[in-house]
């Protein structure tokens, strides 16, 4: 149920009264999460509830506000300001606030030049857990990001590989050509100028009147959003295999700083065991609604596409080029200042975990995998603490 303005404010208005902000033994912390009830990410954000009380043993518990309490594009200033203890926060939405996250995830084409043999059905399980990696020991200006933004990173979220999903058949580049394509992030964007279309940003909540109402023409994003974003209602051609990537800078549960540093030791350790579960639940939930999409589009009529290969060569090549292009942007319009020396070290540690999630086969195995190698590896003493 939607939250009016007036009942947000007298609520914070009220949390605040109450010393809203520091964490007892006991606390209901309160997630909010931009999609809807019932979606997959409401999903996994409720299991993410589960294992928080079972890793605490019950000391702490966690409420999920699935696109109530806060919007998509409000959770990374509701989480800083106490609105939320802990939010879904996609840091594509604040390229001021999260550059150098974003340049990061913003690399996440660069799975095109990869062995698709081993890529298959493994990409975003590999990219998650080299996001999740490179984020904790890597890269110490991301976590400064969260840190100036009152928050502290414990877990990832990342999609499965992003498609073009349209109201009118889209395979070439001449019915790419002025098409407006809702985009979620500045790769895909110059991907789309690149050929001759027009960008678009809009927020998750908002693709589905965009496209009802022809705002957009297409909206690049997995085919799990046509159930969990109702897009099957208005989508009518799907071509997934272009232009690839996937969107993996979400923190999937970043924490308000005051709150986390008014837990315990333990507290904070099992928060991170549960945000190893999480960040290994949030790629393979949508793999595993991938079947359920096809079949509901196979259902509503939808027109499933193979692109024109001659897009898809065009589409490597232009991938290549970008890595440099990503650098360049980010150092001019944002001030990074070591992008190269980040995206050539992230592309190392990438290419290890495409590596290492190869006999993976279940989300205990992935969740094992990233506590072992990721999660387990921080030290809750300090980390978040100064």
């Amino acid at each position: 149920m939607a939250i009016t303005k007036s009942v947000t404010r007298a609520f914070l208005l009220a949390m605040l009264l109450i010393g809203f902000g520091q964490a007892s033994a006991s606390e209901t912390l309160r997630l909010a999460l931009g999609y809807p009830p019932g979606s997959k990410a409401d999903e996994v954000m409720q299991k993410y509830a589960e294992t928080v009380k079972q890793y605490t043993d019950g000391s702490l518990s966690v409420k999920v506000y699935p696109m109530s309490l806060l919007s998509a594009a409000e959770i990374s200033d509701g989480v800083r300001d106490g609105i939320a203890d802990i939010g879904v926060m996609y840091t594509v939405y604040f390229p001021a606030m999260y550059p150098h996250t974003n340049l990061l995830n913003e690399s996440a084409m660069q799975l095109l030049l990869l062995d698709p043999e081993k890529l298959k059905g493994k990409a975003a399980m590999a990219f998650e857990g080299a996001m999740s990696e490179f984020t904790l020991f890597h890269c110490p200006e991301c976590l400064e990001e969260y840190e100036k933004q009152n928050q502290v990173y414990t877990a990832n979220a990342t999609s499965i590989s992003y498609g073009l999903l349209c109201t009118s058949p889209v395979t070439n580049e001449k019915q790419l050509k002025g098409k407006r394509i809702r985009v979620a992030g500045s790769h895909w964007s110059r991907w789309a100028k690149h050929f001759g279309a027009t960008p678009t940003s809009l927020t998750i909540n908002e693709t589905l009147e965009g496209l009802s109402q022809g705002v957009i023409d297409c909206s690049i994003t997995s085919p799990v959003e046509l159930i969990n974003l109702g897009l099957a209602e208005v989508v009518t051609d799907m071509t997934l295999a272009i232009p690839g990537g996937l969107y993996a800078g979400a923190s999937a549960a970043g924490f308000n700083k005051n709150v986390w540093q008014g837990l315990t030791e333990s507290q904070r350790h099992a928060i991170l065991r549960a945000g190893a579960s999480t960040t290994a639940l949030s790629p393979w939930s949508s793999l595993e609604q991938v079947p359920q999409a096809l079949e509901l589009a196979e259902k509503e009529g939808i027109k499933q596409h193979a692109p024109d290969p001659a897009l898809v060569k065009a589409t490597r090549e232009f991938v290549e080029q970008d890595m440099n292009t990503i650098v360049n942007y980010y150092a001019k319009n944002h001030g990074v200042k070591r992008g190269k020396e980040m995206l050539d070290s992230f592309h190392d540690v990438l290419v290890r975990w495409v590596d290492l999630v190869q006999d993976v086969d279940s989300p205990e195995e992935l969740e094992k995998l990233y506590w072992d190698e990721i999660f387990s590896k921080v030290d809750v003493a300090t980390y978040g603490m100064k």
